[in-house]
């Protein structure tokens, strides 16, 4: 007959919640501004918001989330 194990591994403690880190090309906010050009040589009049498309307008990474 085998013989009874008596001891237990003691319970590990959780980890600490680990903040997301803020994405790289729009700062966490999301957007990111978008040049934009007319004419047709193309120059460019001014800028206006667009979706960041790193992290999708979430402002996080995607991996750590």
């Amino acid at each position: 007959m085998a013989t009874k194990r008596t001891t237990a591994k003691p319970p590990t403690p959780a980890p600490d919640p680990v903040e997301p880190a803020s994405c790289q090309p729009c700062g966490g906010s999301g957007n990111v501004a978008i040049t934009v050009r007319v004419g047709r040589k193309r120059r460019p009049v001014g800028q206006q918001d667009g979706l960041c498309l790193n992290c999708l307008g979430e402002g996080t990474t995607l991996g750590a989330a």
